[in-house]
């Protein structure tokens, strides 16, 4: 076959924000740089992020600084975390978050003209530069108009499948274009993964189309490892009806703005269970806890912005014992500020009179898209009644194990950042982390693939290599033993993992999800997408389900090891968390005949200065 072949000196996999960052940094260092995106430029799944992005500016309280911030991500991550990329982001995020502002980025303001900052779950101080509940699309709109600026090649719905060694270095990738099949090659001297997470491979989840776990498993069957797989967050609150949006994210932002949680009796459940380790800093009314969002620096956080995980956890059992409302979930309320009389059970209403001239109008004006979404999709106006939600998954803190300072992963010329890679969240992310994450280490593998590039010529490229994932690629087409049903495949595999590696874990239960996850790697093989390469989405599907299948086992074998309780884990058989795990994380990697390789990894020492900080922060 006659393949198109595209020569650049750092190729990027990914359009989202760690991808198109990546990207302008490399362009801006002098080298060729393509960027491969699986849908249209601009339909980054960065674009549903809606809180803000986590950096000490300290533009609304003038306590919070790196250290803080490094305190609150490290503690967030039980301590599992790889403690020099948090400490870089940490150190690193306010100089990304103005230089996205000088990019044309436009940001919500304070009285004075600062960037505004916000409340969110985990952090000590607001701290999440935010615009609206639309703060995603703000930074993919930035960055994508000033990287199309930087002469970067763009591949749009352009999907790769495979990577592509000389050795143990990596030099090129092999894709196809989604609209027609035809496939294509990559040539390059860096390749850089910025592919996102891996929420299709569960029933319900907040995440699009796209994440099908295509950088984790590219880059494990490349010979990377993978770390901490078995920390997949849970967001507390997703959409639960109407059914067509099950599972799309309600933005931590509501609970930041004075939301709170609900069950089915009307009672506030978050204050009926409260970690030790935050009960110094969580309010012990509801009058404190708003005002905590209403920016008294004396008042303590309510009780709805504690971690992600242990929210999530409150909210599944209020629906298991029967405390959940019609459609399985909770109620979040921003509606109740609304209400005649709302302020005047506090003992100083003039204080959130002075800040909330109008509360539907406020509600508006700080969460319009949550506004929309709910009043177009699901028919509800939340400034008159409260939404219905439940846990959904949402991102996955394990990932490519990478270079804290370099964002290269074990193999020779392969770079990842973004949700792909793993290191700075440990065991569980902060809310807002995650699009400062984007550009601190996009921005980082960016430079550091071109300094690669720059100092190695070109590889070779097998063309044995690439026929043979071509061949098995179009196996799916017209296989003699073709019998299954791609789509039919990955909702069977969404079910396991939903029910069996979802929120609460048990061995047992995750010991048959291994064997049922076995058996549909062998219906996979037999998958079948009849018809020609154009427009066929039963062959995409076809062609994803190895990445899928890849990251739930690796999930799965991850959380049965880890025999603990640790942030985003959490097993019902060791509800406890054990030292002797709070000092290694979980490896997972290919082994010489292609089965899947587990082992611990030592988490270095932490250097004294740093101890210093967690030490005077608690």
């Amino acid at each position: 076959m006659n393949i198109q072949t595209y020569e650049h000196d750092v190729i990027v996999v990914g359009a989202g924000g760690a991808g198109l960052r990546a990207a302008i940094e490399a362009s801006a260092a002098g080298v060729s740089v393509g960027l491969v995106c699986k849908s249209l430029l601009g339909k980054a799944h960065t674009v549903m992020a809606e809180g803000g992005i986590a950096a000490a500016l300290a533009n609304v309280d003038e306590r919070d600084n790196w250290k803080v911030h490094f305190a609150d991500t490290m503690r967030g991550g039980q301590y599992v975390n790889n403690w020099r990329m948090a400490q870089i982001h940490a150190q690193e995020a306010p100089d990304r978050v103005r230089e996205l502002e000088a990019w044309g980025a436009v940001f919500d303001r304070t009285p004075d003209g600062r960037i505004l900052q916000r409340n969110f779950g985990g952090h000590r101080y607001p701290r999440l530069a935010h615009v609206g509940d639309r703060t995603g699309l703000e930074m993919i709109r930035t960055l994508q108009d000033h990287g199309i600026h930087q002469g970067i090649a763009v591949y749009m719905e352009c999907t790769i499948i495979s990577l592509l060694k000389d050795g143990e270095r990596v030099v090129g990738a092999l894709g196809y274009y989604r609209e027609n099949g035809r496939f294509v090659v990559f040539h390059a001297k860096a390749v850089v993964l910025a592919t996102g997470g891996v929420g299709k491979a569960y029933k319900i989840t907040s995440n699009s189309w796209e994440y099908t776990g295509d950088g984790h498993a590219l880059a494990y069957h490349a010979g990377a490892e993978l770390q901490d797989m078995e920390f997949v967050q849970f967001h507390p609150t997703g959409m639960v009806w109407p059914p067509s949006v099950r599972g799309i994210l309600v933005t931590e932002g509501v609970r930041g703005e004075g939301g709170i949680l609900l069950n089915s009796e009307g009672r506030r459940f978050m204050f009926d269970d409260i970690p030790e380790n935050y009960r110094n800093q969580t309010a012990k009314n509801e009058e404190e806890g708003f005002r905590y969002c209403l920016g008294d620096k004396n008042a303590n956080r309510p009780p709805e912005l504690l971690t992600r995980d242990h929210v999530a956890r409150c909210i599944r059992r209020e629906v298991k014992e029967g405390r959940g409302s019609p459609h399985g979930g909770v109620y979040l309320d921003v509606s109740w500020m609304t209400k005649p009389g709302a302020f005047s059970k506090f003992k100083d209403p003039e204080f959130v009179r002075s800040r909330i001239k109008d509360p539907v109008e406020h509600i508006k004006k700080k969460l319009p898209s949550m506004y929309h979404q709910f009043k177009e999709l699901g028919g509800l106006d939340i400034t008159k009644e409260p939404m219905e939600v439940g846990p959904t998954t949402h991102y996955i803190m394990g990932g490519i194990r990478v270079d804290p300072d370099t964002q290269m992963s074990r193999v020779p010329g392969l770079f990842a950042c973004g949700e792909c890679a793993c290191g700075i969240n440990g065991a569980n992310r902060l809310g807002g982390n995650s699009l400062s994450d984007l550009l601190v280490f996009g921005k980082r593998a960016g430079e550091f693939a071109a300094k690669y590039a720059k100092e190695h010529s070109a590889g070779r490229i097998n063309p044995q290599q690439v026929e043979e994932e071509m061949r098995a690629a179009l196996a799916f087409l017209d296989s003699p033993l073709g019998q299954e049903n791609p789509f039919q495949v990955q909702y069977d595999l969404q079910n396991v993992m939903q029910d069996l590696v979802g929120i609460v874990r048990t061995e047992a239960e995750m010991v048959k999800a291994l064997e049922r996850i076995q058996e549909l790697k062998e219906r996979a093989k037999r998958s079948f997408a009849p018809g020609n390469r154009e427009y066929n989405p039963g062959w995409h599907t076809c062609l994803d389900l190895r990445n899928l299948l890849t990251v739930s086992e690796a999930i799965t074998r991850a959380a049965i090891e880890r025999r603990e309780s640790r942030g985003a884990q959490f097993r019902e058989d060791y509800p406890e968390k054990k030292a002797e795990y709070g000092n290694r994380n979980t490896i997972v990697s290919k082994g010489p005949n292609g089965e899947m390789q587990f082992r611990w990894e030592p988490i270095p020492e932490m250097p004294a200065e740093l101890k210093r900080i967690i030490e005077e922060m608690k």
